[in-house]
Formats: C-alpha cells, structure tokens, sequence
C-alpha cells in the first residue's frame, strides 16, 4: 500500500517506462494493404485517402520492394477492375490473366518471401457492388461460395500464400479449404474475415476500389456492429471450417472483439485498421486539430494491445519509419 507502493516509480524516465512497457509494436505486426490496377506508371493518390495510392503492376515492384527493405513482410492485395470486365458472375475473378493473378505473380517475383494475402470477395467484380451473386435483389450464399472457392484457387495456382475471404458468407471457409485441398493445395491458408462488421467506416476504401453497391447496403450477410456473442459463433464455426487466422473489421470501435475472440480461440487474431480510420486521422491532423504520429502510434498499440497478432494498417509504413 501507499507509501510503500508508488506506482509512478516505474514511470519517472524514459528508460525505466520502456523496460516495464506491456506492449511493444514491430515490423512483423503488420499486413500492407496493397490497391493495384491496370496501365504503366500509375500511382495515383486516392483522394479519400491522403498518401494512400493506387499501383499499376511495373510500380508495384517498387513499393513492394521498399517495404521489404523497412522489415514489412506481408501484403494484403486487392484489385480495381474496369468496368467493362464486372459482371454478375465473378467471371474475371477466376480469369488465370487476371489483374488479381498477374499482380500476386509480381510480388511473388520482386520478393519471394513476402508473404502474399488475397482478397476473396466478388464486389470488386460485381456489376451490382456486392460480395455476392445478385438474384432478384438478394445476395446469393451458396452460388456465391462456389466463386469463392474457384477465386481461392485461382490465387493459390497464382502463389498466393493465404487468401483472405472477405465477403461474410456462410460456409465460405469450408467451402475453400475443401477445393483447396482436394487440388492439392495444402499448405495455403486461409485468413478469415470472421467478424467482419456492416460498418459506416468502409467509405474510402470503396472509392478505392470503387467497390461500393449498387442498391441496398451489405447489412443481410456483414455483422450487426451491436452484437458482441454473435462474433465468437462466426469465429469459431471459420475455424472449425478450416481458417488458419481470424480477422476482426474494423479496429479501433470493436476492440472488445479482439479481446473476446482472442480469449476465446487459440489461433492467430487479425485486426484491419479500415479506411475511415485511416481518413478520420488524416483529416483532423490536417486541419491541426490532432498529432498524427502520436495518435496513430497510440491507436496501434490499443489494437495490439487489445490481443491482434498481426494488424493490417494503411499507417505500416509510417509506424515502422517511426520505429526505425
């Protein structure tokens, strides 16, 4: 008891603060989001997204090359799809030339040791801008598995280390690691987006990617953010269904999850930091009105703290420069 105790011993310098810090960030914390699309010598800055660009597949190398050199060893990739190629039947997504395809193959050829996650979801192929087949305004689970499951494979034949199913469909995993399996690709894994909430904070990824639906919003098959028990049945039936790691969405709002879900299954817990975080921070540092390294440094560390091993953040490059 006081006096005997006094807790502010342990914070009186720098040095003594970080030999007791509970919590440390690292380089292999991290997953990069990567958004590439199609031409030579693109890299346009989105605009919902200040410093956050878009890479044609020549510019690809660089960057992929740089966050190597700065200790990232992961990526996360999705793709911005013309137009002219979305349909309502995912066709593109299992074109073995496909944008998807032939950027996996890039990284894999600029450094073979990163590791390389795919996004498995229709919504950048959708002409209606859903995770899913549409049928009279309804997304379909089980014809939209079946994609899923031959997109997966189309990445894995592509090299893709994991892929990442993205789209809240039931069954999903299941229905991928069975494909994967019986075509011989046992040692790809599946990194789920177990709980992935309806969330508002997703607006500037789907500018992004332009990605956003078309009618209706994505509530019948993404969480409802105020449920907490429903995110564990999602987990653990994905881990049941063969994910090697799980995934919460968004970060900073459902830091409870992570720790619920991290007390609760005994695989690795991921955590994407969303786009409006992202934008949130970028905008109020902008205006004066925050210190963007200091909050961002700050955010990171209560999502690691709240139980992710591994955290996909648009803020990688900054905190691992600030590490350095």
């Amino acid at each position: 008891m006081y006096p005997l105790r006094r807790n502010r011993r342990l914070r009186t310098s720098e040095s003594i603060r970080s030999l007791v810090r509970e919590t440390l960030i690292a380089p292999d914390d991290f997953l990069v989001p990567l958004f590439v699309v199609e031409g030579k010598g693109v890299k346009e800055e989105i605009s919902s997204m200040p410093g956050y660009f878009r890479y044609s597949l020549d510019l690809l190398t660089s960057e992929v090359n740089e966050l190597w050199s700065l200790g990232l060893k992961g990526v996360l990739l999705f793709v911005k799809v013309p137009d002219e190629l979305k349909d309502n039947s995912g066709k593109e997504a299992l074109n073995p030339e496909g944008l998807m395809q032939r950027a996996i193959r890039t990284v894999k050829e600029t450094a073979p040791e990163m590791v390389v996650m795919t996004d498995v979801a229709l919504d950048p192929y959708s002409s209606f801008g859903h995770d899913g087949i549409v049928s009279e305004g309804k997304i379909l689970n089980d014809d939209t598995n079946a994609v899923l499951a031959e997109m997966a494979l189309s990445h894995a034949k592509a090299g893709a280390d994991f892929v990442a199913p993205s789209d809240m469909m039931d069954g999903r995993i299941f229905e991928i690691r069975t494909l994967l399996e019986d075509e011989g690709f046992h040692d790809t894994g599946i990194m789920s987006y177990s709980a992935k909430y309806a969330s508002a904070f997703y607006g500037p990824f789907r500018d992004a990617l332009d990605s956003a639906p078309g009618f209706g919003d994505k509530k019948t098959y993404q969480m409802d953010p105020a449920n907490r028990d429903e995110a564990i049945r999602e987990t653990l039936m994905d881990i049941n269904e063969g994910a090697d790691i799980v995934m919460v969405k968004p970060g900073l709002c459902y830091l409870d999850i992570v720790r619920d879900i991290r007390n609760s299954v005994d695989v690795p817990v991921a955590v994407y930091q969303v786009s409006g975080e992202y934008a949130m921070l970028k905008a109020a540092a902008e205006k004066g009105w925050l210190d963007h390294d200091a909050v961002m440094m700050e955010q990171i560390t209560a999502i690691k703290r709240a139980g992710a091993h591994i955290i996909a953040s648009y803020f990688a490059k900054d905190v691992v420069k600030m590490l350095s």
